[in-house]
């Protein structure tokens, strides 16, 4: 039965999990986050939640660019080392043999297994609570074609996204339906 408390409740989860890369200085480092959103489609827009604690907040903050990537299912368990391990004293690119090459438009890794990435280039950052939102300016785009159907969106046979449950713990979409509520 639900009843009010005074404790935090968090339920964002389950989710899909952005890997964030930056580049400051020659310095590469690569982690997940869990708080992050297109903002805007035209202009292309996308923001991340970043602890102002992590090592990848001074390399964005430095650089003003930052990469998002989104990983198949079967990359779960560097998607969560990327989380629990820090790029201060941790290479987690050879941790988890994660193959990437330098952007078009910016000095932040693309990682080559993502089925899609994104180059931002930082426009707005805001403080809010224990994290800061980075907000960047879509400047490049990957997709990987042969994940997605012809009509756009994820094929299961070809693509198994993972999806963040919490405490370590990954799962996977298992059901298509479409609902088409308007009436014709």
């Amino acid at each position: 039965m639900r009843k009010p408390t005074d404790r935090t409740v968090m339920h964002s989860y389950p989710g899909m999990v952005a890997i964030v890369t930056a580049n400051y200085n020659g310095e590469n480092n690569v982690m997940a986050a869990g708080w992050h959103s297109y903002i805007s489609f035209e202009p292309p827009i996308y923001g991340v939640a970043i602890g102002r604690e992590r090592h990848t907040y001074e390399l964005i903050k430095q650089s003003g660019e930052f990469g998002i990537h989104f990983l198949p299912y079967e990359h779960a368990e560097f998607i969560q080392q990327t989380g629990v391990y820090t790029g201060k004293d941790t290479n987690k690119f050879l941790l988890g043999n994660m193959e990437y090459e330098k952007g078009m438009t910016i000095d932040a890794p693309i990682l080559k297994d993502a089925y899609v990435a994104y180059e931002c280039k930082v426009i707005d950052v805001n403080s809010y609570g224990d994290h800061d939102w980075f907000v960047g300016d879509i400047t490049k785009f990957y997709r990987d074609e042969t994940k997605f159907m012809e009509n756009g969106l994820p094929d299961d046979e070809a693509l198994k996204i993972p999806l963040y449950l919490g405490r370590s713990e990954y799962t996977t979409t298992s059901k298509r339906e479409t609902f088409d509520v308007r009436k014709k």
